[in-house]
């Protein structure tokens, strides 16, 4: 069973993230309080805790919500999940639109390791249920995608 470990918001853009413990998902739009909420189809970012626990094996010294991540959980690998696939935490549904971005500008974790694993491991999703999510709470992939 797959595991909330982080729920993180910042206020601004190109900022790290921080653990809030939960937050409010909001239909088409995302995160209440996210700098990156909005009506587009990367209204939330997930990563899985083990691709996070991997590259600090490597070295890197990085906290929760340090890629831009909203999400961390433990138990999903996002990067294997095919686009549409429906994930539900509690009242929330989110849908994934985007495996991994473009890193346009090479952020400070690319800078002083050399890489960045959030443009090939990170997911992206838009909320089509609303609801909170929290520290703690299960997440589950569906069968089924959204066509």
């Amino acid at each position: 069973m797959a595991k909330v470990l982080a729920v993180c918001i910042s206020a601004e853009k190109g900022t790290a993230k921080t653990n809030a413990g939960k937050a409010e998902f909001v239909v088409r739009h995302g995160i209440k309080g996210d700098a990156h909420a909005g009506d587009w189809h990367r209204q939330v970012s997930l990563i899985s805790h083990q691709k996070i626990e991997e590259f600090r094996a490597r070295g890197a010294r990085v906290e929760e919500g340090a890629f831009g991540e909203n999400l961390i959980v433990d138990g999903i690998d996002f990067k294997s999940l095919p686009l549409g696939t429906i994930l539900a935490s509690g009242d929330v549904l989110l849908e994934i639109t985007q495996i991994g971005k473009e890193c346009h500008s090479h952020c400070a974790i690319f800078k002083s390791m050399g890489d960045c694993i959030m443009p090939r491991e990170g997911a992206f999703a838009r909320v089509l249920k609303g609801g909170i999510i929290s520290v703690g709470d299960e997440m589950t992939v569906s069968n089924c995608q959204r066509r």
